[in-house]
Order: structure tokens, then sequence, then C-alpha cells
């Protein structure tokens, strides 16, 4: 999954270069597979839930660098995630999915302030698209390690049941974890669907206005907006709670990857 960010200046501290090696494959949909992947030096990766990682490939004509946002939380181990969908024309994307357990691939990161802290944070409702949910996935899992108790909500948007990546895992996570909501919207649903249905700009202000008054009675924060995907998407979040719901900067977070 490609990402974008915003520059600071802390983009003149240049992340480190390593080797990662594949430790296991798995498909997640159809089209999405799952990468996992460890340094082969043993050393810890460390990084915020939420950043994303470069892997640098071999090319006919040069090397290639593809970045992907990093699907799993902290583990204070040499492992990281990532999902990678298989594009046909996509060079890089292709090379990734012939990957097999074994090979060995340079990877530069972590990178990228998409981020929201594993405790402390505030309420949030996250939104994602394909496989914009991996970094969602991965702040998920890492305040739920850290057992905080802000509710985190996500709001998933797929096409089709095919392709809600990690569906059986976070229904799992949210039946015992009651911090954890997790809705599912389809846009081409068929008639056997029972959830939601539309994209996820059509459910995104309700479902926050519930999350809000929510943390309101308890007595918190407002809650913030964490929202990845490609770039109509997000475009059409970040103006829906800027302009229409009226949220400042500080509480809407956004990364694209296109």
């Amino acid at each position: 999954m490609r990402t974008v960010w915003k520059r600071s200046a802390s983009d003149l501290m240049v992340p480190p270069t390593f080797d990662a090696r594949v430790v296991s494959v798995r498909p997640l949909s159809p089209s999405v597979r799952e990468l996992v992947f460890e340094r082969t030096d043993g050393a810890v990766f460390d990084f915020e839930p939420g950043q994303w990682v470069s892997l640098l490939l071999p090319g006919e004509e040069g090397e290639l660098r593809r970045a992907y946002s990093i699907a799993s939380p902290p583990r204070r181990d040499a492992s990281f995630e990532v999902a990678v969908t298989r594009v046909d024309a996509g060079v890089g994307s292709l090379r990734l999915h012939a990957l097999n357990p074994g090979d060995v691939v340079r990877a530069i990161g972590p990178q990228g302030f998409f981020t929201r802290p594993a405790r402390g944070g505030a309420p949030s409702l996250f939104i994602g698209t394909g496989t914009g949910v991996a970094p969602l996935r991965s702040m998920i899992q890492a305040a739920l390690a850290a057992e905080d108790a802000a509710p985190v909500w996500l709001l998933f948007g797929a096409r089709d049941e095919g392709d809600l990546l990690y569906r059986e895992e976070l229904a799992a996570r949210a039946a015992r974890s009651p911090q954890l909501r997790v809705e599912q919207t389809l846009s081409r649903a068929d008639a056997a669907w029972t959830g939601r249905r539309g994209y996820v700009q059509v459910h995104a202000r309700a479902l926050y206005e519930e999350l809000a008054r929510a943390s309101d009675l308890a007595g918190g924060p407002a809650p913030h907006v964490y929202a990845c995907g490609l770039e109509r998407m997000v475009g059409a979040v970040r103006a829906l709670f800027r302009k229409e719901v009226g949220l400042g900067r500080d509480l809407v977070h956004t990364e694209r990857y296109d």
C-alpha cells in the first residue's frame, strides 16, 4: 500500500535500511496477500502503530521502491506484516506476490506520521477501505494489547464480502474486547448481505456522532478520526469532518495510497 505524508523537520532523519526475510505468506482475499517479514539480523523492529516501511525490489531497469503500511502492532521483536494488493499492471506488487518463505528483500523504515499511541489515545473512529485497513489494524491491536480503555471503532468498507480483510480476526477481537466495535459496509453487496451498504462516507458521520455522545456522557474527550484508503474516499471523509462536522485539524488524521 503506497502512502503519502506531510513533511516536517523530522523528515530529515534517515530511517535505517536492513534485510528482511519472508517468514510466511497467506491470502487475505482473492487479490490481497499477507507477507510476514523478520529482520535477518534479529534486531527488534521498533515502530509506532500506523507507520509504514519501504521494500526495495531489484528490477530490470533499476531498483523498485514500494511503501506499505505495517499491518501488525509493535511486538518488540524482529517481525512485521504487510498486506499487498495484486495489481496486474503493477510490477512491484507482482514481484511481492511471487515471494516465498525464505526470500530476502531490502527494507527501509519505519517511516510516516499517521500514528496513534497505544495507550492514552482519545476515543477513535477508524475508517478504512481495501488495504487501508492495514495501519488501522496495527493501531487496534496495539491499543488492545496495551489494555487501553479508550473506545476504538472501525468502519471498514469493501466492494463485496470476499474483500473484507481480516474479517474473522476483527470479529473475534471485538467479541472479547468491549472497547472495540467493528462495522462493515459493502458498495456492491449481493442480496444475501445483511450488513451496511454503500460507501463508508454514508455511515461515517452517524457513527462519529454516536461515539462522541458516548464519550461526552463518560466525561471523555472528543473522538479523533483516522481514515486511510484511496484519495477519493480520504478526501470525502476529510471534507465531511473538517467542513460539515467542523472538527479541528488536530482531530482528523488521514493517509492515502494512490
